[in-house]
């Protein structure tokens, strides 16, 4: 008997058959119960199963943690920093490692901070509770501010009559020399994209990028796409509070971002308002 009459015979012999599986719920006719129509469970056109899509290589939720650095003297004084290298105060010293009790417990699998002092050193008292080291990146650096950096509130309000408010409302407004929200977004945004790529241990993880309040509010809205015109409605944050955004989507062209936490462990201080 030849080997294609063979495989032909063992083909129609049911204890031979490839098992059919079937869906939750189905019921096969001819069994107790009652007669039904059944489905086999198929794999096709990226289905696997019951209607269940095939995982792609980005599955799984992305927790982002955004934390501002803590306080500094300029802080204090309603100075505005800008991208001037500042300090911690003591009490910014102790609000860092306050933070970092409290972020611990999220298992992070990267700390990336600004490369500016207030921040890394925010970072490294993070990092202490970990077993983690701080990668730093310029592009996470604060708001550059222009000519407004240096001076305090009332000094920019006596020489820039009505500017801080219309920057405070218009994402496109840009300080003399400085530059805008909509720009800080756009060159802070490229550093969560790369992640996204790079790091293919982050679904189900946490990564937490330590920063600035005026970068942390524009990333955010990036993040989520807001039109400019919306951007004002994400508010001051006080030292060392976080954001946190989640990643739902299905690939980093759709990573589909949601605000989960704003201003977290901490009430707004006078500093942001």
């Amino acid at each position: 008997m030849g080997a294609a009459r063979l495989r032909g015979r063992r083909g129609a012999h049911p204890a031979q058959r490839r098992a059919q599986f079937l869906c939750a719920g189905t019921i096969v006719e001819g069994l107790p119960g009652g007669s039904r129509r059944w489905h086999r469970r198929r794999s096709a056109s990226g289905q696997n199963g019951c209607g269940r899509r095939r995982v792609s290589k980005y599955a799984g939720v992305r927790t982002l943690i955004l934390l501002r650095h803590g306080q500094t003297e300029w802080n204090a004084v309603d100075r505005m920093q800008g991208q001037i290298d500042t300090d911690l105060t003591e009490l910014g010293r102790r609000q860092a490692k306050e933070a970092a009790r409290e972020l611990v417990s999220r298992n992070a699998i990267a700390i990336v901070s600004s490369d500016l002092r207030r921040a890394y050193d925010t970072a490294t008292a993070l990092a202490e509770h970990t077993s983690l080291s701080v990668e730093t990146d310029p592009r996470l650096r604060e708001t550059n501010l222009g000519r407004w950096e240096g001076l305090t509130h009332y000094e920019v309000d006596a020489e820039y009559p009505g500017a801080r408010v219309a920057w405070r409302l218009d994402a496109e407004y840009t300080p003399p020399d400085g530059e805008s929200k909509l720009r800080v977004g756009a060159r802070a945004l490229p550093v969560v994209r790369e992640l996204y790529t790079e790091r293919q241990d982050w679904p189900g993880r946490t990564i937490i990028l330590v920063a600035h309040g005026g970068l942390i509010a524009a990333l955010t809205a990036a993040l989520l796409d807001l039109p400019p015109r919306n951007w004002p409605a994400l508010g001051g944050l006080a030292n060392t509070s976080w954001v946190q955004l989640s990643s739902h989507g299905p690939s980093i062209d759709q990573p589909g971002w949601r605000l989960d936490v704003w201003n977290a462990a901490a009430k707004v201080a006078p500093d942001v308002l």
